[in-house]
């Protein structure tokens, strides 16, 4: 699914130049939830960024279902995420003058599915996110966990093969965490889809497949996790460190 091969990126001029990633190697597989962790500062969110095509490497290479993303034209990488990749930022973006169902629907228009099928498909999403209720407010109305539900809920609504996710479940407490967790058990058991997750929130390390940690800009570990049980979400919330 993602093969990132000697990964360098660096930011800044000079003195001041800053190498966020060095000679990265990180793989995602099919069927499975593979997780990003390590301290703050230490280049997850880069490698996501770049993974996902919105960040350009220096070196290295990076390949998505056999795309390679440094030999993608602009056009042809945006035209590819909007289809292939679902993201789920830290910051929820969504549009305060659309309903939630309209903000779920905007990945579903953008590749040209009418607004009545676009509405139906969004509030089939919404109701497996707790949401479906609530479909006619808007942002505004949500607290900060029912807006995360939302994102989460935009960028599975299209069922892209690879869904990246930034923090999802920071904002969760454990009820919505354990639902939100258990669609992105249900979306990476396809043996065409895969999830990987940026997170400090160790309540959800046992739902992970693999586990990739990074220190100072490299992958110093990766941990495989046996799945023969059910994964459950840690009703303490407790927290590596940021």
């Amino acid at each position: 699914m993602v093969d990132a091969r000697a990964v360098e990126k660096s930011f800044g001029d000079g003195p001041d130049r800053i190498h966020v990633l060095k000679q990265v190697n990180f793989q995602a597989r099919t069927g499975e939830i593979t997780m990003l962790v390590g301290p703050s500062g230490c280049g997850k969110t880069t490698l996501l960024s770049a993974v996902a095509g919105t960040l350009k490497i220096e070196s290295g290479g990076i390949r998505v279902f056999d795309h390679d993303l440094e030999k993608m034209s602009n056009g042809a990488l945006t035209r590819f995420r909007a289809k292939s990749i679902g993201f789920i930022f830290q910051q929820f973006n969504l549009i305060p003058t659309l309903t939630i169902a309209e903000n779920v629907g905007v990945p579903l228009q953008i590749q040209g599915l009418s607004s009545g099928k676009a509405l139906m498909r969004s509030r089939e999403i919404l109701d497996r996110v707790g949401l479906g209720n609530r479909w006619k407010d808007r942002p505004s109305k949500l607290s900060g966990g029912q807006q995360q539900r939302v994102a989460i809920a935009r960028a599975l609504v299209h069922e892209p093969p690879l869904v990246i996710c930034d923090e999802p479940t920071a904002a969760l407490d454990a009820q919505n965490g354990e639902i939100v967790l258990d669609l992105f058990r249900q979306v990476a058991r396809s043996p065409e889809r895969a999830v990987i997750i940026v997170t400090h929130d160790n309540r959800i390390f046992s739902y992970a497949d693999r586990i990739a940690r990074m220190d100072d800009g490299e992958i110093v570990e990766v941990r495989e996790q046996s799945q023969e049980h059910a994964p459950h979400f840690e009703h303490e919330h407790a927290m590596t460190g940021d």
